[in-house]
């Protein structure tokens, strides 16, 4: 018989990037009394990753758990971007109902509307949250109507329409359920999930269910399940058998070793669990996403969605380059391999393929972000290797057409850089769908775009809207093919040959386009040094020194004025590659380098494509 766990309510927090989930859920865990009244606390203490930290987003969604009127509230804190959507998908698995963070500027954005379709398909309740109420330009009213228009757009019955509205600054720690109350803290957000989010239900006395929705990883425990307790109880010492609804080949016998509860931000050990628990699980090898521990005697695994499907990849590859080996803790291809391998235990948006090459592997994400973070990471670990240029996943459908992803794209900027941004996303194969004047004066566009289109645009569109911009991204399903895109106008500059960079080989070579490195850098022949003004890539050779002579210039005095050089960031470095080039990843440095290094085979191989393609 199904009982309610009226004591225990489980919620997830969802939301567009930078709408303030994380610090929302610190005040939530400030304010239930989880940290000492005198004890420091950072902010975003969820975002515990270094790389989550300094770039203000979160990357993993995170289990904590708060106390409030003898409830104990599961709090699951979601990413926001569109990259790691595999990561919010699966959590809600483990969720009777979502608060749905919106900003009270910003309103509905491309994740909002992603993240609340999987919410609704799931027939979870919604509490929706107009945060940051307190911005000097915040528009409360008309965010409402948005969201009203969006849950309206995405089918939802009349009981998902009628949800709670709240009004809340996260940053100042209140909430309120009406624009004109003054509340004091977050006890009215604390209450609705109370009344509003319903119990966890199952069958304490069937046999036990846990569906593995989370996957963590501790090199001391290994692989830690962390799901929710759907029927019976589970118990330390229990023998339960593993089963995956997706692979009926999946029957393999374990014993339950440790089982933890969330406590605040803590795992706490506990002896055992009953129906509507979130609970955590180590000691179980080969557990993975998806998977069951069901009951030996009857066993019934739960049916599980499957994870949306990577749409771009790109070449890892062990670095080959004359400066290969030179920083670098773990620079082999079994180094490598081991590590991208490992990164599936707890990625599962991520695909690692071995090609007919052991020096390179094909790994699949689900957009520039989602496999930019894996590269920082692995860099910061120690690892030296390179990575090809983003290529999309195409497929093909049962005519055989070629079939390519497609992003639906939403860009905030100012009036007088709109017919900018709209011709350069035509030139993209990009189609404008919608135009509209936001209240503080900016021009939001609307576009339906090939993701190929977007790959490389990013640095573009920011010194197109001198840094104003904002833009936004979410997949939307496949298309046929647009037609080939013109990715780069302008070429290389190249250097010709090994050595070390010089002021006098430098200053000769700024006149020919934009360089990347300064005086005093290590660089080889093939290595590409800057961006030429022409479209045409061009060899330089920046280790020329001048040649000494008897006779003194007027000018030989005068110091050489370079040019700062333009330092690209991890990120600008993956969009400006093209797709003959590789960038060269080590700890200590980025470099943009030719797949070819030799200038004489580089031209040949330049002369057989063009003669393929009957140019």
């Amino acid at each position: 018989m199904k009982i309610k766990r009226e004591n225990i309510r489980n919620v997830a927090i969802i939301a567009h990037v930078d709408h303030g989930k994380t610090t929302l859920v610190d005040e939530l865990l400030k304010q239930s009394g989880v940290f000492r009244e005198n004890q420091e606390v950072q902010e975003r203490v969820m975002d515990s990753n270094d790389l989550e930290r300094e770039r203000g987003i979160t990357i993993l969604s995170k289990n904590t758990a708060v106390n409030y009127k003898n409830t104990k509230i599961n709090i699951i804190d979601t990413p926001g971007h569109a990259d790691f959507g595999g990561e919010v998908e699966r959590v809600l698995k483990m969720v009777n109902g979502v608060i749905l963070l919106v900003d009270a500027f910003e309103g509905a954005m491309p994740q909002t509307k992603f993240v609340l379709k999987k919410a609704l398909e799931l027939n979870l309740k919604v509490v929706v949250c107009i945060n940051k109420i307190d911005r000097p330009e915040a528009r409360p009213n008309e965010v409402v109507d948005e969201v009203l228009e969006l849950l309206m757009d995405l089918d939802a019955s009349d009981e998902q329409l009628d949800c709670p509205f709240l009004y809340a600054s996260a940053k100042k720690g209140i909430a309120m359920l009406d624009l004109n109350d003054s509340p004091e803290n977050m006890e009215p957000l604390f209450e609705t999930i109370l009344n509003y989010i319903p119990a966890p239900e199952g069958d304490p006395d069937a046999g036990t269910q846990v569906l593995i929705s989370t996957i963590d990883y501790n090199e001391y425990v290994g692989r830690i399940g962390v799901g929710k307790v759907d029927n019976g109880r589970i118990a330390v010492g229990q023998e339960v058998m593993l089963m995956n609804h997706h692979d009926p080949d999946k029957k393999k016998k374990v014993k339950i070793s440790k089982l933890y509860e969330f406590e605040g931000l803590e795992k706490v050990d506990v002896k055992e669990a009953s129906v509507g628990s979130i609970v955590a699980i180590s000691g179980i090898a080969d557990i993975h996403i998806g998977d069951t521990l069901c009951d030996p005697e009857n066993p019934e695994p739960i049916p599980f969605q499957k994870i949306s499907e990577p749409t771009i990849a790109m070449h890892f590859i062990v670095n080959d380059s004359p400066l290969a080996g030179q920083e670098g803790k773990y620079v082999t291809s079994r180094h490598l391999r081991d590590r991208l391998y490992r990164e599936l235990n707890t990625d599962v948006s991520l695909r690692v393929e071995d090609t007919d090459t052991p020096e390179i592997l094909k790994v699949s994400g689900r957009g520039e972000l989602h496999l930019s973070v894996l590269i920082e990471n692995m860099r910061r670990e120690g690892y030296e290797f390179a990575v090809s240029k983003a290529e999309v996943l195409y497929k093909t459908d049962e005519r055989g057409r070629k079939l390519e992803p497609m992003e639906l794209t939403y860009v905030d900027v100012p009036e007088e850089f709109s017919g900018t941004i709209i011709q350069q996303l035509s030139e993209r194969k990009g189609e404008l769908q919608g135009m509209s004047l936001a209240s503080d004066g900016s021009t939001r566009l609307e576009f339906m775009i090939p993701s190929r289109g977007l790959i490389g645009y990013r640095g573009i569109f920011m010194t197109s809207t001198k840094g104003t911009g904002v833009m936004n991204s979410i997949f939307d399903g496949y298309a046929p093919y647009k037609g080939d895109i013109n990715y780069r106008k302008q070429g290389s500059l190249i250097a010709f040959e090994s050595g070390e960079s010089v002021a006098y080989g430098l200053f000769a070579a700024q006149e020919r386009g934009t360089l990347f490195i300064g005086p005093g850098e290590k660089v080889y022949a093939g290595m590409v040094i800057g961006q030429s003004g022409k479209s045409e890539d061009i060899e330089l050779n920046v280790c020329k020194t001048k040649h000494l002579t008897n006779t003194r210039s007027s000018s030989a005095d005068e110091a050489l004025k370079l040019t700062p050089p333009r330092i690209l960031s991890l990120e600008q470095a993956l969009e400006f590659i093209d797709s003959d080039e590789l960038l060269e990843v080590t700890p200590g440095c980025l470099r943009i380098r030719k797949k070819i290094l030799d200038s004489r085979l580089r031209k040949r191989d330049a002369i057989s494509k063009n003669a393929r393609a009957g140019k």
